[in-house]
């Protein structure tokens, strides 16, 4: 909790702006509220009464966590007393300071709203005295509940993990901006809209519903203003090679020149591709090529029940390794340099350790984007990674046909930062009655994929849950794959505030591979940190060659930039690529063009 703020109040204070409705307006959108609110019920049990049935009563297994912490609890009567002290103390603490506000002394601001909290960004949080006490008396319990489960001991890690996530998506969910009466910009809309809003918000939740069918799919963005091909996924290429799993792009060259050797990314199969080439100004791929590299990309397919017993091997054997074969193919280069992101980059660690055991030297650099390989402290995620939680997925996943739904996917990840992810929508759509703006990155959030059972088990237990790749005990297509048998030049980027793949378990890759290894750390998260081109002159990035034994003491010595981090990460591949050659069209060699960048399967839903 931050210390308190001594606060004079001002002689005349500014009290928010509370507009006058129309009454009879008013009344008539409460009472289309009200037949909505009923339209909406009666279509939430006809929707139970059509599927028997009440599933799986807690899939997530959260139910014997909470047991557990409240088993420890009972068994220190004397902590959880002082716990109840501290939250009255505090409560007491603000009914005083503002009962002090109101007849005009100085004041305190117990808790201070967190920094680049944005939820309490309107100035009636702070201006208007009743709204400041809600905001204050949350924040405060919100507080103390999540510290004191935290603080609870003799509570199973996995447990402790699993208890504070859920405690948190509890917290947020019972924010006071969540609700009409206690946020004030809402208050305010609805007054001014004489309830409009409300009506509005109604309608967005009942579309919502339908859209979902049955299941509440809240829209992040105005998908009408985006198309895949048409001003999202533009840069000019060709697909050159494609099987069943994948399709293999080659890009145009920008440069009558090129470096010899050619360059290919390994993207995510939870995610399409294009978020390396959204709009052309803050496009990856774009600027690559503008460097002088001959871009080759994978474009996953977007799984279904053909392709449900594909495994983690398939994507290896599969994927990764024609991916390979089709670039030289393409170029008539044998050896290349590759980018893997995210779980490409897991699949790519394990591509090169097996690489190595067949003493195959075509790849000669890798770099990954948020790429995790050890995952003893992969963060949040861990959170749904117990044998209860992955036996009640994978049973859903046989019940849906092999293949977990996207949408199912896309909400797991939004639960990891829920009030920018879900409750900010939530606010904006159904109680501020707005659309959802045109944002080329939520938009692309939003096109989900589905994963084959197989495969998504596979590394769910063998990666997440048992650790085999970092302990060199993963098989994969025959092979013991080993990361310490990875001896090449590797450029590890990290972000500072990824919840996905956090920078303290990228960090780990460090100790595994054996080569050459630089690790840098970009600000934001597990998407703007990687998506930051040079022309937005945001964020920052960090670099530290080092050696160093933990993160903590990497960034202690490391040296802070402003801005992108791609430019450092060309002056470290450059060197790695080669001479310049004349620049490859697609098409001009070994493999025939199939059709047009960004292909078939991206489109695919």
């Amino acid at each position: 909790m931050s210390d308190p703020k001594t606060t004079k109040p001002d002689a005349k204070p500014q009290q928010a702006d509370f507009p006058l409705p129309d009454l009879a307006s008013l009344a008539r959108n409460l009472v289309e509220v009200g037949k909505k609110s009923q339209q909406l019920v009666v279509d939430y049990f006809s929707r139970r009464e059509s599927k028997p049935g009440v599933g799986v009563v807690d899939p997530l297994n959260v139910g014997s966590a909470f047991v557990d912490l409240a088993g420890h609890m009972m068994h220190d009567p004397k902590r959880v007393l002082d716990a109840q002290v501290q939250l009255w103390s505090g409560h007491l603490k603000i009914w005083q300071n503002a009962a002090r506000r109101l007849i005009g002394e100085d004041y305190e601001t117990v808790v201070p709203s967190p920094t680049g909290d944005k939820r309490f960004k309107d100035p009636a949080w702070h201006e208007n005295q009743i709204f400041d006490f809600i905001k204050q008396s949350y924040l405060l319990t919100a507080n103390w509940l999540q510290d004191t489960v935290a603080s609870v001991e003799g509570i199973d890690e996995k447990a402790r993990k699993k208890i504070n996530f859920y405690t948190k998506q509890f917290v947020d969910a019972l924010s006071p901006t969540n609700f009409v009466l206690t946020n004030p910009e809402v208050l305010k809309e609805t007054l001014r809209t004489n309830g409009e809003n409300l009506v509005r918000g109604l309608t967005h939740v009942l579309e919502d519903l339908e859209r979902g069918n049955g299941r509440l799919a809240i829209r992040q963005v105005d998908d009408s203003k985006f198309e895949v091909g048409g001003n999202l996924a533009t840069t000019p290429g060709k697909v050159i090679f494609q099987n069943h799993l994948f399709q293999l792009l080659q890009y145009a060259p920008t440069t009558e020149e090129v470096y010899e050797r050619p360059l290919l990314i390994v993207p995510p199969w939870i995610n399409k591709f294009y978020i390396l080439d959204l709009k052309p100004e803050n496009s990856f791929i774009r600027w690559a090529t503008a460097q002088g590299y001959t871009v080759f990309v994978v474009s996953w397919v977007n799984p279904d029940a053909n392709l449900a017993k594909k495994r983690f091997d398939d994507y290896l054997t599969e994927g990764f390794y024609p991916a390979v074969d089709a670039v030289n193919a393409a170029t008539g280069v044998k050896e290349l340099n590759i980018i893997g992101y995210c779980i490409g980059g897991t699949l790519t660690s394990a591509g090169l350790a097996h690489m190595a055991v067949n003493k195959d030297t075509r790849i000669t650099s890798a770099t990954f984007f948020t790429s995790q390989v050890d995952f003893t402290e992969a963060g949040d995620l861990s959170v749904f990674i117990d044998d209860e939680q992955l036996a009640s997925m994978e049973a859903q996943m046989k019940s849906q046909g092999g293949y977990l739904d996207g949408d199912a996917m896309a909400t797991t990840f939004n639960m990891l930062r829920s009030n920018d992810l879900i409750w900010s929508f939530v606010v904006n759509n159904y109680l501020m009655g707005r659309d959802p703006l045109a944002f080329d990155i939520l938009y692309w959030n939003s096109d989900t994929t589905r994963m084959p059972v197989a495969m998504h088990m596979q590394y769910l237990r063998e990666c997440y849950r048992d650790n085999l790749l970092a302990q060199g005990k993963m098989k994969l297509a025959g092979a013991k794959i080993d990361l310490t048998k990875i001896k090449i030049p590797v450029f590890l980027q990290s972000s500072k505030e990824d919840h996905i793949a956090p920078a303290k378990s990228v960090f780990k890759a460090l100790k595994i591979f054996s080569g050459p290894t630089e690790f840098m750390m970009a600000g934001s998260g597990h998407i703007a940190g990687v998506v930051n081109p040079p022309s937005a002159r945001k964020y920052q990035f960090w670099t530290n060659t080092k050696k160093a034994a933990t993160l903590d003491e990497w960034r202690a010595g490391a040296t802070e930039t402003p801005g992108s981090w791609w430019h450092y990460w060309d002056q470290w591949l450059a060197p790695k690529s080669g001479k310049k050659v004349k620049a490859r069209v697609p098409g001009d060699g070994a493999l025939p063009v199939i059709e047009d960048a960004p292909g078939s399967y991206v489109k695919m839903k």
